[in-house]
């Protein structure tokens, strides 16, 4: 082919989550022409959203973490020249078993909350300290762009100075797990705090009290201290808003292109998709570890072999419910997030740890008017969703359904009890419409294995490509997304 007639687009992107597009959208505000590569009709991966009857559902993030001036979110936002989305910030409340706890975005009201309602011995005065010094330091690194893993000399200066040389001595808990520090304070028998521990990690870094990272743990169990914020509109609006800027910018976005492979052609990359073969001298792929590994050359395979090994047994999925409701269903609450904690002695997962998120009143991007969008959310292991017959998996769909709507009325009494819109979303809805083998979601459970120095690095030495998104530190969310973007970006950039 002749590549004289042929436009060769500076930087390819391949997946159009929030990796990959916010990494495509810094790039192209630099002046490099980008375009990004969706399998799907819209944009957005694991944050992405549906609509149904007038009402938009969010279908994996509905929340955006530290979306504040200065914040990871903010800083995203000054990089591409636009001001912060409209939206609301967030406290939310956290239903134990024998009590609730209002998780507010307010230091001073969270240190005075957890204090009355998790106990105020010396030990918990103790703990809490250390966990407000932690995230104090890390956050304020993470918003300084810390870079891991630290597989050079300059990542290693870059991470110090970041962290700072004064709290160095930090590093001691980087091989400590949650519930390791949980024991130095004789805390591990404490069912209230180990319990809202334990729901906040699971939802932050897909992982147990027992394995989780204690550094990465503690900034999942503080991301409302963030600025946790639901954009107007939810995550339509919120993609709306920022596609738009891209296109502004001259980027260009291909929908419904499935990427069927890619090869070196000469110093360019040659894309193959389904509507037709696209150039690029670079490639960012957004696309997750065990997906891209069958559309790549064999050079690359082999060096995604051992990452896809290393995570083979860390992967996760989610249930999710939507409900499109009367306004007067969830009236009795003034806070539009829960998250909700059945029994201290059960295992998490399948509605015993679960997330309520519910559109705002009024906000008729989201639900019509009188109406309010709701999403209910809950993790479950993949291997109970494989191998089921139709009536199998429909029967399991419905039970599980209607156990979460049953949990959520202990908060919301009358929910779901006339909905307009019900439907339920399960690792094999997330495979259909995502991809995504077997339906995984989010990042790999984290651990001291394959966290942090351990984690998967967007550097893995071929030329002119680079991994971000959530198999890559640091992981899941929407600010990890932004961060891992940030970092693919760069090094894209060069």
């Amino acid at each position: 082919m002749n590549l004289n007639s042929t436009q060769i687009f500076d930087i390819a992107v391949l997946g159009g989550g929030i990796s990959g597009f916010s990494g495509a959208l810094r790039l192209q505000k630099r002046g490099f022409n980008t375009i990004v590569f969706e399998s799907h009709t819209q944009i957005g991966g694991c944050a992405g959203f549906f609509i149904k009857k007038k009402f938009s559902f969010d279908v994996g993030a509905t929340t955006l973490v530290d979306f504040v001036e200065g914040g990871v979110g903010g800083n995203f936002f000054d990089d591409i020249g636009l001001p912060l989305p409209p939206g609301e910030y967030l406290d939310y409340i956290a239903w134990l078993p024998d009590r609730h706890i209002v998780l507010f975005r307010d230091k001073q009201k969270w240190g005075r909350e957890r204090l009355e309602k998790l106990g105020n011995t010396e030990n918990h005065i103790r703990f809490w300290k250390l966990m407000d010094v932690v995230t104090d330091v890390f956050w304020k690194a993470t918003r300084k762009n810390i870079q891991l893993p630290i597989n050079n000399f300059k990542n290693f200066i870059k991470s110090l100075n970041a962290i700072g040389l004064k709290n160095v001595f930090l590093v001691k808990y980087y091989n400590k797990t949650m519930m390791d520090v949980l024991k130095s304070f004789h805390l591990e028998k404490d069912k209230p705090l180990v319990g809202l521990l334990s729901m906040l990690i699971e939802d932050t870094v897909h992982s147990t009290i027992e394995h989780a990272p204690f550094i990465n743990s503690a900034l999942g169990a503080t991301i409302r201290g963030a600025g946790l914020m639901r954009a107007k509109g939810g995550m339509k609006e919120f993609w709306k808003y920022i596609s738009e800027h891209y296109k502004n910018l001259g980027g260009e976005i291909k929908r419904s292109h499935r990427v069927i492979s890619f090869e070196k052609d000469g110093s360019n990359w040659k894309i193959s998709t389904n509507k037709g073969i696209f150039y690029a001298k670079k490639i960012i792929n957004s696309i997750p570890l065990e997906n891209i590994y069958d559309l790549s050359p064999e050079f690359l395979k082999e060096k995604l072999a051992n990452y896809i090994s290393q995570n083979k047994n860390l992967k996760g999925g989610a249930i999710v419910v939507f409900l499109g409701v009367p306004e007067s269903e969830v009236a009795n609450q003034i806070l539009t997030h829960h998250q909700i904690l059945i029994d201290y002695n059960s295992r998490l997962g399948n509605g015993n740890n679960m997330f309520i998120s519910i559109s705002k009143k009024d906000d008729i991007l989201s639900a019509p008017s009188g109406f309010r969008a709701v999403m209910i959310s809950t993790h479950c292991e993949l291997d109970e969703w494989q191998n089921l017959s139709e009536s199998e998996y429909q029967s399991k769909k419905k039970k599980i359904g209607d156990k979460l709507i049953n949990y959520a009325r202990k908060v919301y009494p009358e929910l779901g009890k006339n909905p307009i819109v019900y439907e339920i979303g399960t690792p094999m809805t997330y495979q259909k419409y995502t991809g995504r083998k077997i339906g995984s979601v989010g990042g790999f459970k984290q651990t001291l294995s394959n966290s942090n120095s351990h984690s998967v690095p967007h550097d893995i030495n071929v030329s002119n490509f680079w991994l971000t998104g959530d198999n890559t530190w640091p992981g899941l969310g929407t600010v990890a997304g932004l961060i891992s973007g940030r970092i693919a970006a760069e090094y894209a950039s060069k």
